[in-house]
Formats: structure tokens, sequence, C-alpha cells
């Protein structure tokens, strides 16, 4: 297991610049969602524009007749279709926001319903609000979690030792209702 704590490590320093709008129990709100992301960014990377021809050519059908060609487009079984990924949401710090939901739209159901799970379209105002959008996606940007790179048994101790540390930070109680 090649560079695991290097991984936890380097994603651990981007929750610290959370720090003052959110407290270190929260962290996870960000890391974890922007994680799984930059994580699908990387497994979607060298089929993005593959699947961007292949959207173009059948947007006359529904989402639902267009996922399975898609999906066998991009090798997965999700897809993108938004012009953007981390690299080119960098391009716009002024509308950062806005793309980044274009973004994350993009993605086929299963991609999104994940995204939806963590509830994550409300952090993003907040993260734009306080300077901090631009600057936690630049740092996302900057650690590569390409299965090649991270296998996925690899990406799941990942997230597990990040939750992990985000359970350490918690306040007694604080998982515990009275």
């Amino acid at each position: 297991m090649i560079n695991f704590q290097d991984k936890v490590s380097f994603i651990w320093s981007i929750a610290e610049i959370l720090r003052g709008p959110y407290k270190p129990e929260d962290y996870g709100k960000i890391v974890l969602p922007l994680a799984v992301l930059r994580r699908f960014d990387c497994v979607l990377e060298s089929t993005k524009e593959d699947v961007l021809a292949k959207a173009e050519q059948f947007k006359a059908l529904s989402e639902d007749a267009r996922e399975p060609i898609l999906n066998r487009e991009s090798k997965q079984n999700f897809h993108n279709t938004s012009q953007y990924d981390f690299k080119k949401l960098l391009a716009d710090s002024d509308n950062i926001a806005a793309n980044l939901r274009d973004y994350i739209n993009g993605f086929s159901k299963v991609a999104r319903d994940i995204m939806e799970h963590f509830d994550f379209d409300r952090q993003i105002d907040k993260l734009d609000q306080n300077d901090l959008l631009y600057l936690t996606i630049k740092r996302f940007s900057e650690v590569d979690l390409h299965p090649e790179v991270v296998s996925n048994i690899e990406m799941g101790y990942v997230f597990e030792e990040l939750i992990r540390r985000f359970n350490e930070n918690a306040e007694a109680g604080d998982h515990y209702t009275p």
C-alpha cells in the first residue's frame, strides 16, 4: 500500500484551511464529499472528452436512455456530461460555486445520489461566502486519486482513516443524543 498515509495526510491538511468558519467536527462535511468528487474526477479523466462527444451525439435521448450509452463510453457505472472537471473549475474563480454545482449535476444519477447523500450543496455557499471554495478545490486538484495510483481498496482505507480522524475531533457526546 504505497502512499496510503501520504494521501490521508495530504487530505487531512486540506481540512486545516477550514479552521474558523468550520469546527473540526464539521470538516468531514467538506472533505469527504470533495474526496469522492476528486476520485470520480480522476476515474473519468481519460474518457471525459469521449463522453462529452457521445452526450452531444445522443442529446435528444432522455437521461435514462443515454445513461447506458455514456456509461459504456466512460467504462464505468457512472459518467459526467458537464464541461467542467477539477482543472476547469479553477479557471473561473468568480463563478466557482455555480460551476461546481454544474459539475456535480453533470454526473449520472448513481453518482449524483452519492453526492446528495452528503448534502454537500448546503456547504458550497458557506465555503464560497468565506472565500474557501476556490482554495479547497485547488488543494483537492493537487491530489491524484486515480485508480492506478490509489486502488479501490486503498481508497476505502483512506476514507476509513479520514472518518476516524474526523471522529477523534468530535467532542464527547457529539455522537449521542441526550
